[in-house]
């Protein structure tokens, strides 16, 4: 539940409860085999989806860092650039 409602990846947790769901039905029905065929399903949906759920929020934050690390270094390297300095001689004027 906790996948399905949170964020996830392409609602990996909806298609895992969903198994999951079908492997109590198939369980109360009987079926074990099938039960054990739709939770394994579900058990590796759930674990794509909370890999997803901690990967790419990870994966977000490392590249905002190393995205502001490197402006900063721009910024600092382009100072030169947009400063104007004034110089005492006038080469310009003679």
């Amino acid at each position: 539940i906790f996948n399905t409602l949170y964020m996830n990846f392409c609602c990996l947790g909806f298609v895992a409860l969903a198994f999951a769901v079908k492997a109590r039905d198939r369980k109360m029905s009987g079926d074990v085999e099938a039960a054990r065929h739709f939770s394994s399903k579900a058990r590796c949906y759930n674990a794509l989806a909370t890999a997803g759920s901690v990967v790419l929020p990870l994966l977000l934050g490392a590249l905002i860092v190393t995205g502001v690390i490197h402006l900063s270094k721009l910024a600092q390297e382009s100072v030169g650039f947009f400063t104007y300095q004034f110089s005492g001689s006038d080469d310009e004027d003679q």
